[in-house]
């Protein structure tokens, strides 16, 4: 009996080792890093065009950077919403503290950026720190800062574009005045018909008891983007430049018409609403910043990373604060908080001091500037996702680069699917906090990247090094935390929604990613 028990011992001995075997291989490859050296040969070997220099980075940044925050956001910001306070005047205030907390991520960006000339971005960093899950689990949130936050503002450009239409008498009016539920997520189209004491139930289709609410604009402007993405990242860039010129020429003409009609007690009380608003007002106006990281996703399509990475990132972001504090501050200066428009503020304000000969024209340079966002929030998607695929992380297909024109085609298609279906249910308001929950996320985790990156591998040549590190970085850390931490008491919806997809990415990993690397690591790939 006693050598019974004695091998019936040895044999839970032996199972427990194999188990713990078993948990220490899974943790083991839940943290396993990839060399930076294996990320360059593969981007080497991808078979990307690379045709863009710095003053092309620069303009993907600007024209990510300035449209749905100079155009829509700022408003909103300026003057608060139903779950957070307004900045008020203190809006150049806000915008300040938002840039600050881009700037130290913006040169841990560029550190990686200059060091790691791969499509991934901040994916790849963490690949390369942390291990793959959080590379994983980031690459998931990248996917809701571009693409998420693509919905944003495919939202405002569709209702840009119905304004800009109205000025047009002589059109049919289901052009100038489309059904609610055409032009509209399902969300807003309710809101927008119950505020106008209209029952949404009758005016919105059904089909076998289910509403019909579409983006119809959004999803003809998203197809557009995708061939004109499919064609060539030149191209894209050409087109982005061109857009570029026309809304920086149109706020030029705002700024240099409104500082005529500036009143400096329209600037008192300066703070209404305190600290909270000034701070909520840094986490709303974050939106509008939203665009520098996306030049990072370009890396293996650029000529000399190491130089032009760092010249893109840093001066795009540098431009547009600029450009942001002089808006804010002619804004504020022109009318009262109260009357300004939370959806089209610099339009309205110039058409309240009898200037709509200008109120036209920035009607379409809004229009422009929203058009370029929405190009290279695509195209930041696509590069995510597309070197995600080439990980083993989702299905190889997405990594198929088209034979002509040399660009990732069927990730293109499969990102504005994913556009045109989220439209159909969020809202402007929800998709830009998302928007920066995500952004946020991906920001503290590399400023966290670079400090351990500079222990593990210090010996690594960086063309680019952030300053004071790690004092910068953690001050990154702090700064993008803060303001994210802090608005959470606030944004209800948001902050449920946030935590949920993280828990779809980390369903997806451990049911599909992670059994994929490990074929692909027998399968010596």
């Amino acid at each position: 009996m006693r050598e019974i028990n004695n091998e019936l011992e040895e044999c839970n001995e032996k199972l427990n080792s194999q188990e713990l075997g078993l948990i220490g291989k899974f943790v083991s490859n839940l943290f396993k890093t990839k060399n930076p050296d294996e990320m360059i040969e593969g981007a080497q070997k991808a078979g990307l065009q690379k045709t863009l220099g710095a003053f092309d980075l620069i303009i993907l940044g600007v024209g990510a950077i300035i449209g749905s925050g100079i155009f829509t956001v700022v408003g909103i910001a300026a003057t608060g919403s139903a779950e957070s306070a307004g900045a008020g005047p203190a809006l150049v205030v806000s915008m300040i503290l938002a840039s600050i907390a881009c700037v130290f991520s913006a040169m841990c960006y560029s550190e990686f950026a200059s060091m790691i000339p791969a499509a991934g971005s901040a994916y790849l960093y963490t690949y390369a720190t942390m291990g793959e899950f959080l590379a994983w689990a980031v690459g998931w949130v990248l996917m809701l800062e571009y693409l998420v936050g693509y919905i944003a503002v495919v939202s405002a450009w569709s209702g840009y574009l119905i304004q800009f239409l109205k000025g047009f008498t002589f059109l049919p009016s289901f052009i100038t005045n489309p059904p609610v539920w055409l032009v509209n997520d399902y969300t807003s189209a309710i809101t927008i018909l119950s505020k106008q004491g209209i029952d949404p139930q009758s005016v919105i289709p059904h089909i076998a008891g289910i509403p019909i609410s579409l983006n119809l604009p959004g999803i003809l402007i998203t197809m557009l983007m995708a061939a004109i993405l499919i064609k060539g990242i030149k191209e894209s860039t050409t087109m982005a430049g061109i857009m570029v010129v026309i809304k920086l020429a149109v706020i030029a003409l705002f700024v240099l018409t409104g500082a005529f009609y500036v009143k400096p007690e329209n600037w008192t009380p300066f703070a209404p609403n305190g600290f909270e608003g000034v701070f909520m007002g840094a986490f709303i106006i974050f939106f509008a910043y939203i665009g520098f990281d996306a030049i990072a996703t370009a890396a293996e399509e650029t000529k000399n990373p190491q130089k032009n990475l760092p010249i893109g990132i840093i001066g795009s972001l540098a431009t547009c604060t600029i450009v942001y504090v002089l808006v804010g501050l002619v804004l504020t200066g022109m009318v009262p908080i109260s009357q300004i428009d939370a959806h089209a503020p610099i339009a309205h304000a110039m058409r309240l001091v009898g200037q709509d000969w200008v109120a036209g024209l920035i009607s379409l340079g809004a229009l422009t500037g929203l058009t370029s966002v929405l190009l290279v929030l695509l195209l930041a998607g696509t590069r995510i996702l597309y070197a995600m695929s080439r990980d083993n992380f989702l299905p190889k297909i997405l990594k198929t680069v088209h034979p002509k024109f040399k660009t990732p085609h069927v990730i293109t298609i499969l990102a504005a699917a994913i556009c045109i279906a989220g439209s159909l249910f969020l809202n402007i308001s929800t998709a830009a906090e998302l928007c920066n929950f995500g952004t946020f996320t991906s920001f503290i985790i590399v400023c966290i990247a670079v400090i351990i990156l500079r222990k593990t591998d210090p010996k690594r040549p960086r063309p680019f090094k952030v300053p004071f590190s790690p004092f910068f970085p953690i001050l990154g850390v702090v700064c993008c935390g803060g303001l994210m931490i802090y608005s959470m008491q606030f944004l209800t919806t948001s902050r449920f929604l946030f935590p949920l997809w993280l828990l779809i990415g980390a369903i997806i990993y451990f049911t599909y990613s992670y059994k994929q690397q490990r074929k692909a690591e027998k399968d010596g790939k």
